[in-house]
Formats: C-alpha cells, sequence, structure tokens
C-alpha cells in the first residue's frame, strides 16, 4: 500500500527536478546539460533521476508543455475580459509580455529548445501552440470585422503579436531599467498599432 506521506515526497521530487533542469537547461541548454547535473542540482544521485523521469528529454518536455499551457490559459482568460477586440489585446499583449519578462528563464527553454523534443512530444506542443496562435488569429479577424482593426492578413499580424512576448524572454533579465509591467505597456501600445488600431489606443 503506498501511503501518502510517499506520494508527497515523489511529488517534491519530480518538482526538485523539475526546477533543477530549467536551471540547467537555461544555464547550459539542453544538449550542453547532463543528467547529472540536474541531479546533482537537486540534491540527488543521477539513478534518482530516472525514478521519477525517463529522460532528460522527458524533462523538457514536461518543462515546456506546461509553460505552454500555462500561456494558452492566460490567453483566453485576457480575451474574456472584455467584448471589445481593442481592450481584449491590449489586455492579452500586456499579460503575455509580463508573463514571459517574470518567467524569462523558463520562457527561454520553453520558446527555444523546441527541436530536442521527440517527434512524439513536439507534435503535442505543436498542438497547443497553434491553439494559441488560433486564439490570436481570431481575435484580430474579429477586430478587422468589427472595423476597429486595419490588418489585410490577421495570421501574419497575429504571428507578429505573439513574437513580441516570446522574443522578450530572450532579451530580458531582472534588474532591468524597465519593469515587466512598463514594457508591457508599451507592447500593448505597439500591438494596437501593429494591427491599425492606433486612432482608438
Amino acid at each position: 500500500m503506498i501511503e501518502p506521506t510517499d506520494v508527497s515526497r515523489a511529488d517534491n521530487s519530480r518538482a526538485r527536478l523539475l526546477e533543477a533542469a530549467v536551471a540547467a537547461f537555461a544555464d547550459k541548454g539542453f544538449h550542453g546539460t547532463t543528467t547529472r547535473d540536474i541531479a546533482t542540482a537537486a540534491g540527488m544521485s543521477p539513478a534518482a533521476l530516472y525514478v521519477h523521469h525517463r529522460s532528460k528529454e522527458e524533462l523538457l518536455f514536461l518543462i515546456s508543455k506546461d509553460g505552454h499551457e500555462d500561456t494558452l490559459r492566460l490567453v483566453r482568460s485576457a480575451i474574456s475580459t472584455s467584448d471589445d477586440p481593442v481592450e481584449q489585446l491590449r489586455r492579452v499583449i500586456h499579460d503575455f509580455a509580463v508573463h514571459h519578462a517574470r518567467g524569462h528563464t523558463s520562457a527561454r527553454i520553453v520558446n527555444y529548445e523546441l527541436a530536442a523534443l521527440s517527434p512524439e512530444h513536439l507534435a503535442e506542443i505543436s498542438g497547443i501552440r497553434h491553439a494559441i496562435e488560433d486564439e490570436m488569429r481570431r481575435l484580430v479577424g474579429r477586430g478587422v470585422s468589427a472595423g476597429v482593426f486595419d490588418s489585410p492578413d490577421p495570421r501574419i499580424a497575429a504571428g507578429a503579436l505573439l513574437s513580441l512576448g516570446i522574443d522578450l524572454a530572450r532579451w530580458y533579465r531582472d534588474g532591468l531599467r524597465w519593469t515587466p509591467e512598463q514594457i508591457a505597456e508599451q507592447y500593448a501600445e505597439m500591438a494596437l498599432r501593429i494591427v491599425g488600431a492606433s486612432a482608438r489606443s
């Protein structure tokens, strides 16, 4: 019989390994990180890692899956705050930017280590990414239909809008002169100009 304390201990070990993997991948990259690096950072033996995870790649997949699912929830939640496409876009980009700036370490892994995933895992992550892109494309499309956006190709506009936040994780570091909120406010205004809504911003 499995005792509750055994389950909580196992959950704690998995969480420590994931946290250690985030730090190691951010520091050395996926290919430059060994399972020993991760286990040592988590205060475990290398063999212990395989008790909880099948491989280093599985750790990357779990980090990426959690990150993308969080982002999809964030986008959908921001859209649900208003019926006005202008306000929806302003909120989405603001929250998207804050999310990527505050979590820039894990966001770099989530967005820039995709090539290291197995085909099966990459397909699952790609499905979540497509859902995020579809939410943004539909938002831009609604704004065009409502006459509040002037964007000839909502798909291209959606890609550009998402790139704002994704690329933010690549260069943002704690301690810069701008806070995540300051950047988010600027990015929201840029996003409105990208879709031709500057007159209403």
